[in-house]
């Protein structure tokens, strides 16, 4: 009877041993997807509120080639936006080169009476992606979604722009830019802010060192963007890997709303 016990007892242990180890392997995985689908959810609730509900806190997108100044929802907020991005590039871009820089919070949203952070959505239809974006890439904004980095401009759509977007490459089991390599020149980012749908396409890529800030600099006469992540993946930041893109002129585009 004893030995049946204890052999019993060998039985359950070794499987909450099992049990464990199987936690501590799938662990990271249900986490990551977790993640994905958080991620996911909060890019599609910003752009519902903009689609579906005239009485939110965020406008509906509107055209500015054919609406007047006046009527753009938050005019303060976006003066002061352009203001920026007319300052960096006059400056030189010079505090990107400072240690840490490119963290600072570059404006505060709900100061200016939105309901949170979000400043809009980043979306890669080829990647079959879309993120929340930030403004500052700080540690907090990085774990949420995609990230503009200060010293560079906000996506607002205007010449003399390059906004910078970083994201992880792949962390904690969810995907953020993991497969950001798979894009070529010609496919489409989508960037949709509090006032308006911008579209660039893909016009080359870039591996560079990360001291190398030469490379994300505003290219006078352009409207920009550019994603920035680490690279090769899982080498804890070795390298960055860029695509740079740029915005397709309003003729081009048949559809300024988003399917």
């Amino acid at each position: 009877m004893r030995k049946l016990e204890s052999r019993g007892a060998i039985i359950i242990l070794m499987l909450l041993v099992f049990l464990a180890g199987l936690a501590s392997v799938l662990y990271p995985y249900v986490w990551g997807a977790a993640m994905d689908i958080s991620i996911a959810n909060t890019a599609k609730d910003f752009l519902a509120r903009l689609e579906e509900n005239p009485d939110n806190d965020i406008p509906t997108v509107i055209i500015p080639s054919t609406e007047p100044e006046e009527s753009r929802p938050y005019p303060e907020l976006w003066d002061s936006m352009a203001t920026y991005n007319q300052q960096i590039y006059t400056d030189g871009q010079s505090t990107l080169s400072e240690a840490g820089a490119y963290q600072a919070a570059l404006f505060t949203l709900t100061g200016y009476g939105l309901p949170d952070e979000t400043f809009g959505v980043i979306s890669i239809p080829k990647l079959d992606l879309e993120m929340p974006l930030y403004l500052g890439a700080t540690d907090e904004n990085m774990a949420k979604g995609a990230a503009v980095l200060s010293g560079t401009s906000v996506p607002i759509g205007s010449s003399n722009t390059n906004a910078v977007i970083a994201g992880h490459r792949g962390w904690g089991g969810a995907a953020y830019f993991r497969y950001i390599t798979d894009l070529a020149v010609g496919d489409e980012v989508v960037i949709t802010n509090l006032w308006e749908r911008l579209r660039y396409r893909v016009v080359g890529t870039k591996i560079i060192e990360p001291h190398e800030i030469e490379n994300i600099l505003i290219q006078p006469g352009r409207d920009m963007v550019t994603l920035l992540t680490c690279h090769p993946y899982a080498s804890g930041g070795k390298q960055r890997y860029l695509v740079y893109c740029q915005r397709i002129p309003e003729y081009d585009i048949m559809e300024v709303r988003y399917d």
